[in-house]
């Protein structure tokens, strides 16, 4: 049973909260009072044995004096104070949870919890902000109240209006009414059937895809990429679901064949994960290399893709990273950069805000293709990966999205926060 440094203090508050005195616990234990008030004082180093009579005395689990007994809660702690960027005695955190377990526990929860929230609120807003089916169902009624409203008006402010024409006018207004009508019903109907899919944790084809790649740790093994994995692509809930998996493992199929497990394993074992550096060795793309080491567990890696357009069309997050369910993500992101110069690498080390003081390095490429020729048009694709990064130097802020970045003076900002805002770390 290993013991900490301050395994005489949690035996001292255990026998207070038991209302017994020290010489009564000694005498149990078979040593004297006053050693026991040096172990209590954490002034004595104490063997195993004694340690376990010592818990036999107090009639305790032995383990509740065990080192490593709140390490997850410790490190829970370690994290909320990193992210807080707060003046939080740090060092201090491991006594913390051993003299009052039960605070530690309700504020790692509330950490927690409030972590919860933030990708509620992002997941809302981003709903809000791009959903076209909502932006579309929201415009449909008030182009339905507004003819409500106009005809309406021409009704009440006309009482000579010829019999013909007034008859018209109630018809409009008939129509009007059932489209306003069947435009709310339609609307209720989408929010409801959108709750349903939330639950499920789906919102989109891309996200049902990419809970799909989730559930299996983002990893795809080149046996089972060569075996097809049709039965679990079926039983995706979506026929465009199915589309995307279908051509992200097709994808996929390419690079395992373009670059093998075995000789990816060998050249991150002799070059680390630098995409540049094993692309050149291995002599496939960039591209290729950035996809396939974000399927290797202990590179930790993130990554993300986007289009011409800039709009993500992947999304595999990694701790202290969180990316937008949508398009908008941050412009400052090395990502567009690259989109912009093809066949130029960017590389930097970035933090992320509201992330305390965690950092990542990001190394991003982009490519051109013209599958129709040159008269045909130029398409463009960009990822980025996301290293974590231990080392030191200058920083690049970003953010997630604008809409929910703290970031007060950044210079890319191009729509308000719904979260207070605050300088540049």
């Amino acid at each position: 049973m290993p013991l900490s440094a301050l395994t005489g203090s949690k035996l001292r508050d255990l026998r207070l909260a038991q209302g017994l005195r020290q010489a009564e616990v000694a005498g149990r234990a078979g040593i004297s009072a006053s050693y026991l008030n040096l172990i209590e004082h954490n002034r004595r180093k104490v063997t195993p044995e004694v340690m376990e009579r010592l818990a036999d005395a107090l009639q305790i689990d032995r383990a509740a004096l065990a080192e490593g007994r709140n390490a997850a809660l410790v490190e829970d702690l370690r994290s909320a104070a990193a992210r807080g960027g707060s003046l939080a005695e740090v060092e201090r955190v491991e006594e913390f949870v051993d003299r009052f377990p039960g605070w530690a526990g309700l504020l790692a929860t509330l950490e927690a919890r409030g972590l919860a929230l933030e990708r509620a609120v992002e997941a809302l807003n981003d709903r809000m902000s791009h959903d076209p089916h909502l932006s579309a169902s929201l415009h449909e009624l008030l182009s339905s109240l507004s003819a409500v409203r106009a005809t309406a008006a021409i009704l009440a402010e006309t009482p000579d209006l010829d019999a013909d024409w007034a008859a018209r006018f109630h018809r409009n207004l008939h129509q009007d009414s059932e489209r306003l009508a069947a435009g709310a019903e339609a609307l209720v109907g989408f929010l409801d059937a959108r709750q349903g899919i939330e639950e499920q944790g789906i919102a989109a084809p891309q996200e049902e895809v990419e809970d799909w790649l989730r559930s299996r740790g983002w990893r795809l093994a080149d046996a089972e990429l060569a075996a097809g994995l049709q039965a679990e692509v079926a039983g995706l809930a979506s026929s465009a679901a199915r589309s995307l998996a279908g051509e992200f493992l097709a994808r996929a199929r390419a690079d395992a064949e373009a670059l093998p497990e075995a000789e990816l394993a060998a050249g991150l074992a002799a070059l680390g994960p630098d995409p540049l550096l094993l692309s050149d060795r291995l002599g496939v793309s960039p591209l290729v290399v950035m996809r396939r080491l974000a399927g290797v567990p202990e590179v930790q890696a993130g990554l993300v893709t986007c289009d011409g357009s800039g709009t993500l069309t992947f999304r595999k997050p990694t701790t202290g990273f969180p990316l937008p369910r949508f398009g908008a993500a941050c412009p400052l992101w090395p990502l567009y950069a690259a989109l912009g110069r093809p066949g130029q690498p960017f590389e930097a080390r970035v933090q992320m805000a509201g992330q305390g003081e965690r950092r990542h390095r990001v190394v991003a490429w982009a490519e051109t293709r013209h599958p129709r020729g040159l008269r045909g048009p130029e398409l463009r694709e960009a990822a980025m990966l996301i290293l974590p990064d231990e080392g030191e130097g200058p920083v690049l802020p970003i953010g997630s999205s604008c809409r929910v970045c703290s970031r007060g003076d950044c210079p890319a900002r191009r729509e308000p926060s719904i979260l207070p805002v605050e300088g540049l770390a």
